[in-house]
């Protein structure tokens, strides 16, 4: 369905669990689901079309591929059974289908959202990058997604380990808005440990996916995944991506989609940073932390947002503690003596402040500030 071809006609609440059972109809894609709009108007319309003017429209393994939904899927009973989930379906037809994923080629017919999705999301920069994010990767993932949520900008990823949980993580941390692009159904949070990092995106954000329920999270899901986190973004970051890493495929997509591709430089001597590096001598843009991707979008930073969300973040003990931590890292026992506080209490601090993703522990009782 090109660049979301509306139907004026159309009755979106009507048709919508026609919409959703034609999800289950094997070869039957966006393109096919938009040549059977054309015919028949409506997907209730070709639900109950005589199979010979199908035919007109469909090949036959598509054909067949109806034939079996027919037979498997009743329509209102699937709706309610996706509902039951806490899963909303959304079709192209809507009004809340978001915007820029409308404007790719292809857009997927349904997105099953767990979550919410709002007009702000107009603003949403991706993040991708390594499943093995080295310290370095790690902290630039947090202190990225923290200034862009702060910012008011949702931060996508694909809730994968490494970068893509990092990310989410920061802007939930940040109190901004995340969502997660899944390679399997609604149901199905893959990898499992990510299952609380889900309910939390859901609650800040949205988890969604263009796979019906049931579906399992197999290899040849995720290129597709891929094409929707760079089609629901504005640009795409890559924090450190070894060669043959899934995020140059987002980066491919961002590409095609006319989106931008932003590259976080890393050192020559990482393989974790061998193929950011390699994107930025062909070109991609550097950035350094999230100001540089605000400026490139044209987007400023809400004194008033930042002030509320820091508070928000930390209290008034966090507060003292971060006040004298420094990017370098400093022993527990130096900051006891800056601030004044017993080492149990300032020991606590530092956990919360660690979980929050605002401090790294280098080891040996050493703690360093974060952005």
């Amino acid at each position: 369905m090109e660049h979301g071809t509306h139907h004026p006609h159309l009755d979106v609440q009507r048709d919508l669990p026609y919409w959703v059972a034609f999800r289950h109809a094997k070869h039957v894609g966006p393109m096919r689901i938009q040549r059977l709009l054309e015919r028949f108007g409506t997907l209730e319309a070709a639900w109950v079309a005589d199979p010979a003017k199908l035919r007109g429209v469909l090949d036959e393994r598509a054909l067949a591929g109806v034939r079996e939904m027919r037979n498997t899927i009743e329509p209102e009973g699937e709706l309610a059974r996706v509902r039951a989930m806490g899963v909303e379906p959304l079709i192209l037809e809507s009004s809340d289908y978001p915007e820029l994923l409308k404007q790719v080629p292809s857009p997927p017919p349904v997105l099953y959202v767990r979550g919410t999705l709002v007009p702000e999301d107009r603003d949403a920069v991706a993040m991708v990058g390594t499943r093995r994010a080295t310290s370095y990767g790690k902290e630039v993932a947090t202190e990225i997604a923290q200034g862009l949520a702060m910012a008011g900008v949702t931060v996508v990823s694909g809730l994968a380990r490494g970068i893509d949980a990092i990310a989410h993580q920061g802007a939930i941390n940040a109190g901004g808005r995340t969502i997660a692009v899944l390679g399997s159904g609604p149901d199905i949070i893959y990898p499992p440990e990510h299952r609380a990092m889900a309910l939390a995106i859901a609650a800040n954000g949205a988890v969604l996916s263009d796979y019906p329920p049931g579906t399992k999270p197999d290899a040849g899901n995720f290129p597709a995944r891929n094409r929707i986190i760079s089609g629901l973004s504005r640009s795409v970051v890559i924090v450190e991506a070894p060669v043959k890493s899934g995020a140059l495929i987002t980066a491919d997509f961002a590409a095609s989609q006319g989106r931008d591709v932003m590259v976080v430089p890393g050192s020559v001597l990482s393989e974790a940073s061998e193929a950011t590096n390699a994107l930025l001598r062909d070109g991609a843009r550097p950035v350094r932390n999230a100001a540089d991707i605000l400026e490139d979008l044209g987007i400023g930073v809400n004194p008033e947002l930042r002030a509320r969300q820091q508070a928000m973040i930390f209290d008034e003990s966090e507060r003292r503690v971060m006040a004298m931590l420094t990017r370098e890292p400093q022993h527990i026992d130096d900051v006891c003596a800056l601030v004044g506080m017993p080492v149990a209490e300032v020991s606590g601090l530092l956990t919360m402040l660690e979980l929050k993703g605002a401090v790294r522990h280098s080891g040996a009782l050493h703690y360093a500030r974060i952005g």
